[in-house]
């Protein structure tokens, strides 16, 4: 098929054409950075991290489906929206950094919906200022972050009423360049999360963190029929539920987590009856200050000396000086076979005579001590 000239259109008018769809597209972003500013300022205050990269996937998928049935190139146009996004994050940043009073920043290990950040908004939200939160996906990212300078605190899980201690934040904080500044105790409730319109039966593989794998021992023996494998994070285990869509997949993560992905509870409490309680502690590059009313909690970090009956020697100092010890926690040290580090918290400021006079006593028995943080202590478990 051939043209002929005075059927071709106007290319000035063309160019009128697309000029004019040009300011509209322009038009529609200035309006789209807007929410992104009303976005940031919602985050801030309500205690959420900046970024969330399984809210940008679920976009750009969607943007996909949309683009092929335009009859657009999918990839070309994800690639544009990528920009886009990068754009929103960046103008995010650049108004938070115009706030009269800067957010303080904190990270977590995991991802949105994970308890970690769960525990963080409990902690955070509301706070006068602001917060802005970091999901990274381990405890070292996130100690290391606080360490350089790109974080104000960190918020890491220590111990399970249910599956005991987490040993890699104690193998952390025994790394130094960190103090741990405040505690905080956080109910968890299990639930195993599958696709809509899945049932128990069907499922053969569940997604978790190691720990809460671990807390759901008991439930997870009464379904032989299931194999427990391990994920980095609660809501990220729930994420890759959602994206294979295998009703034979399931999830241990919390309701925050189905409701954030569209899934559906299989079966609520999964955790022991007697409640499920994880505590996390608050730590710092530097200590804060305490309030003179506060009842403390000291921890500290020892390495013995290497002879018989010494840890008893150091209990029996705790207890005529009159130190109530809270918990005793052992780690091995790495490259020493048979010799290991002892975590101690202690009830009581570090500044306190009682205290004073105790880790004087305990300086000969040991080959190494350090103070990892006096601070609030809580009282039971009934945050």
């Amino acid at each position: 098929m051939s043209w002929h000239m005075a059927d071709l259109p106007d290319i000035a008018r063309l160019r009128t054409d697309i000029e004019r769809i040009d300011t509209e597209i322009m038009d529609a972003l200035r309006r789209r950075m807007n929410l992104a500013d009303d976005i940031a300022r919602t985050k801030v205050a309500d205690a959420s991290p900046l970024r969330d990269p399984p809210r940008e996937d679920l976009v750009l998928h969607r943007v996909r489906e949309v683009a092929t049935a335009h009859g657009l190139d999918p990839h070309e146009i994800e690639r544009i929206y990528r920009i886009i996004m990068d754009m929103s994050v960046a103008r995010q940043q650049a108004l938070i950094q115009r706030l009269d009073t800067t957010p303080l920043r904190v990270g977590y290990p995991g991802i949105e919906g994970s308890y970690s950040h769960l525990a963080a908004r409990q902690r955070y939200k509301g706070r006068s200022g602001g917060v802005l939160l970091t999901g990274l996906e381990t405890g070292r990212e996130v100690l290391e972050a606080l360490r350089r300078g790109a974080l104000d605190l960190a918020l890491l899980p220590i111990e399970n009423t249910s599956a005991g201690s987490m040993n890699e934040t104690y193998d952390l904080l025994a790394e130094g360049g960190a103090v741990i500044i405040g505690e905080l105790v956080s109910q968890v409730d299990h639930r195993l999360l599958g696709l809509p319109g899945s049932r128990l039966e069907e499922v053969r593989t569940v997604l978790s963190h190691p720990q809460a794998i671990s807390q759901c021992e008991a439930f997870l023996r009464k379904v032989p029929w299931i194999r427990a494998l391990p994920e980095y994070d609660t809501s990220a285990a729930a994420l890759k539920v959602r994206e294979r869509n295998d009703p034979t997949v399931a999830a241990i993560a919390s309701e925050s987590a189905a409701q954030r992905f569209g899934l559906e509870v299989l079966v609520r409490d999964i955790q022991p009856s007697s409640g499920n309680y994880t505590r996390f502690v608050e730590v710092s590059r530097e200590a804060a200050p305490i309030p003179a009313d506060a009842h403390c909690k000291t921890s500290l970090m020892v390495v013995l000396e290497h002879k018989p009956g010494t840890l008893g020697q150091v209990l029996t100092a705790l207890s005529q000086r009159g130190v109530n010890l809270a918990k005793l926690e052992s780690r091995p040290i790495p490259g020493q076979p048979w010799r290991y580090r002892f975590y101690l918290d202690l009830e009581g400021h570090a500044a306190d005579a009682p205290l004073v006079a105790a880790l004087q006593d305990l300086q000969p028995l040991t080959s190494s001590m350090r103070l990892l943080g006096t601070y609030p202590r809580v009282e039971g478990l009934h945050e």
